[in-house]
C-alpha cells in the first residue's frame, strides 16, 4: 500500500516510520527543507526513543523516502495520511487552519479513489468541512484520532489497546483495516464526526480527572489526610478501577489536555448549550499551577538571592521538548523573583539563549542540588531515582508528584515537601 503521510514533526515522522515498518510504502512530505533533510539523513527532527533507527531502518529497505515536492509524494498515493502536529498557541488555541491549508492545497493532486486520514488534533466537524471544499466524490475521507505519547510514541503506534477509526464507507474500512492489519486487529469502528468527538471526551475525561485529584489533594493537606492512600481507595472501588487518571499531582501542561477542553467549550458556546463542568476545568488547572509557587513561598519566604535547584527541564521525560513545559513556566517565575535557578535535565545539553541568562545549567543531578535552598523535582527521569541519598541530606525537596516517594519519605535528614500531605 502506497502511503504519503503530510506533516513531518513528531506525529507524523512517527507514524512514517511505523507504517513503513509495517509494510506499507511510504512518502513522507512536508514544506520545511530543512526537516526533510534531517529525515533523509536518518534521524527525526526530534528525540523520541528508537525513532532514528526505526527511520533509517525503513530508508534501508526503501520503503520509507521524504521530501518537499507534493506532486511527487502523492503521485502514487492510495492514502494521504494527515499527520501535522495542529500548532497550539500559549492560550490553548489551536491554529486549525494551518492545517486545513495545508490539506486544501494537496487535493487537487489527488488520484481518483484516494483516501485521505486525518490524524491531526482538530475540532469535530473538521473533516466534514474538508470533504465539502474538496468536491470530488472519487476522494474519500476517515478520521483516525492521533493517540501520540512523548517518549512511548513507537509503543503506542505499533501495540495500541485500540484504535478509533471514524469512516463513511466499507471501502475505507477495508483499507484501513488492511493497512493495520500488522499491528492491530483491534478498531473501533464509528463515524467521523463520532471518532473527533471520541478524541476530544477522552482528553476532557482525563484534564478532569487530574483536576479531580488534585482538588481533594489541596483538602487533604488542610486536613491531615494523605492523598495517594485517598487515591488507593478510590482506585480500589470496581466502578472506578487500577487504571484510572487519578494520581495527585502537579497541573496538567503542554497543550494536548487543554487544547480539547478549549474546542468543546467553543463547539459548546456555537452549538448554544452549556458545559459548567467542562468550563471549569481550566481554571481549576491554572489555579493548581500556582501550588508550587506558593509552597515555596511558604517555605523560604522572599525568593531574592535564594538558590532554587530544578531537576527536568523537559515537558515530559523520554523527550527533549521545551516548549509548553511547566519547569520552565516555574524556572521563569523564579527568575522573575529574584530567585538564582540552577537545573540538571539529561535529554538537554544547551539551553535557548532566551533561558540562558534565566537558568544555570548543570551537567549532573549533583550539581543542581549542591549549595540550594530548595531542590525541586520538576520532570520525573528515571536517573533522579538512582542519585545517592546522601545528596539529598540537609535538603528542603519539593516533589509534587511523590516521585521519590520510596527513596525520601519519612528520611530524617530530608525535609520531604509533596501535594497532598504536610511535610515529612
Amino acid at each position: 500500500m502506497n502511503v504519503c503521510v503530510l506533516g513531518l514533526w513528531h506525529l507524523g515522522s512517527v507514524t512514517a516510520a511505523c507504517l513503513a515498518d509495517a509494510g506499507c510504502d511510504v512518502t513522507g512530505l512536508d514544506e520545511a527543507e530543512d526537516v526533510i533533510e534531517t529525515l533523509n539523513e536518518g534521524h527525526a527532527p526530534l528525540f523520541e526513543p528508537e525513532l532514528d533507527d526505526l527511520i533509517g531502518k525503513g530508508i534501508g529497505a526503501g520503503r520509507l523516502r521524504f521530501t518537499t515536492n507534493a506532486a511527487e509524494a502523492v503521485k502514487h498515493a492510495s492514502v494521504l495520511w494527515v499527520a501535522f502536529d495542529t500548532p497550539v498557541s500559549e492560550d490553548d488555541r489551536a491554529d486549525v487552519d494551518y492545517v486545513v491549508s495545508r490539506v486544501e492545497k494537496l487535493l487537487p493532486l489527488l488520484g481518483p479513489g484516494t483516501l485521505v486520514i486525518v490524524s491531526s488534533q482538530l475540532p469535530v466537524g473538521s473533516v466534514g468541512a474538508l470533504e465539502r471544499r474538496c468536491g470530488r466524490k472519487e476522494i474519500s475521507f476517515a478520521a483516525l484520532p492521533e493517540n501520540l505519547r512523548l517518549g512511548k510514541a513507537i509503543e503506542v503506534f505499533t501495540k495500541p489497546d485500540r484504535v478509533i477509526a471514524g469512516v463513511r464507507g466499507d471501502r475505507d474500512r477495508a483499507t484501513i483495516a488492511k493497512m493495520l492489519a500488522p499491528l492491530t486487529d483491534r478498531i473501533e469502528w464509528m463515524s467521523v464526526e463520532s471518532a473527533e468527538m471520541t478524541k476530544h471526551a477522552i482528553n476532557a475525561f482525563l484534564a478532569t480527572s487530574v483536576v479531580f485529584i488534585n482538588e481533594i489533594a489541596t483538602i487533604c493537606e488542610g486536613v491531615g489526610a494523605d492523598a495517594k492512600e485517598v487515591e488507593r481507595g478510590l482506585k480500589s472501588e470496581s466502578r472506578i478501577g487500577p487504571r484510572a487518571y487519578l494520581s495527585p499531582g502537579a497541573a496538567f501542561a503542554g497543550g494536548t489536555l487543554a487544547r480539547d477542553i478549549a474546542f468543546l467549550n467553543e463547539l459548546s458556546a456555537k452549538a448554544g448549550r452549556q458545559s459548567p463542568l467542562l468550563s471549569s476545568v481550566k481554571t481549576s488547572n491554572d489555579l493548581h499551577k500556582g501550588w508550587t509557587r506558593r509552597k515555596l513561598q511558604m517555605l523560604l519566604g522572599d525568593l531574592r538571592d535564594r538558590t532554587v535547584g530544578v531537576w527536568g527541564l523537559t515537558y515530559k521525560p523520554g523527550t527533549d521538548t521545551l516548549r509548553r513545559s511547566s519547569a520552565i513556566e516555574l524556572c521563569r517565575w523564579l527568575h522573575d523573583q529574584g530567585a538564582r535557578v540552577v537545573a540538571h535535565d539529561p535529554a538537554v545539553k544547551s539551553l535557548p539563549q532566551e533561558l540562558q541568562s534565566i537558568i544555570k545549567l548543570q551537567n549532573s543531578p549533583a550539581g543542581a542540588a549542591s549549595g540550594v535552598d530548595v531542590l525541586i523535582v520538576a520532570t520525573e527521569w528515571p536517573m533522579y531515582r538512582e542519585v545517592a541519598l546522601d545528596i539529598f541530606f540537609g535538603l528542603t525537596v519539593v516533589d509534587a508528584n511523590r516521585f521519590l516517594r520510596d527513596k525520601l519519605e519519612g528520611h530524617a535528614a530530608v525535609r520531604y515537601v509533596t501535594i497532598g500531605k504536610g511535610a515529612t
